[in-house]
């Protein structure tokens, strides 16, 4: 599959069709929220490795020219010092951020789950369901894309 068409697949199963896009700057933590799919040039075609099966991703990756830009912007919101993201516990950077947004922005407990993209959001935002990502996160690949097509 090619990037516009996993970006295309994914857009007609999500659940969720607004996105809350975290990334770090200046040592600090910012999000912007997308209404909609989150902005192509932030969108990045990549591979697995072929030891993982070679397949197509897709991953979120907010470019330092692009971080500015949305700072300097009224689109940013600051949520703190990006040190906010270094604890020592199990959980990746993105699944901490899921956290802090959970629970700083939302007001909501957050507790870490597998639900699919497909049947729900990462939180529920003003009685929306929302996505949440950080810079770098995996957004698809091309194997979650298949077999979801093929029980569609």
């Amino acid at each position: 599959m090619t990037r516009e068409e996993m970006i295309k697949a994914y857009t007609e199963m999500a659940a969720a069709h607004k996105y809350l896009v975290g990334f770090e700057y200046q040592n600090r933590l910012y999000y912007t929220i997308y209404a909609g799919m989150i902005r192509d040039d932030m969108l990045k075609g990549d591979r697995a490795a072929a030891s993982k099966g070679g397949m197509m991703k897709v991953r979120v990756r907010v470019s330092a020219k692009l971080k500015a830009m949305i700072v300097n912007s009224d689109k940013a919101i600051m949520l703190g010092a990006a040190s906010l993201l270094d604890t020592n516990d199990k959980y990746n950077k993105g699944e901490r951020f899921e956290r802090l947004v959970t629970e700083l922005v939302a007001g909501q407990t957050w507790a870490k789950d597998n639900v699919p993209f497909n049947v729900a959001g990462d939180i529920q935002l003003n009685g929306e369901e929302v996505q949440v990502k950080f810079d770098g996160a995996e957004l698809t690949n091309e194997k979650t894309l298949r077999r979801m097509m093929a029980m569609a």
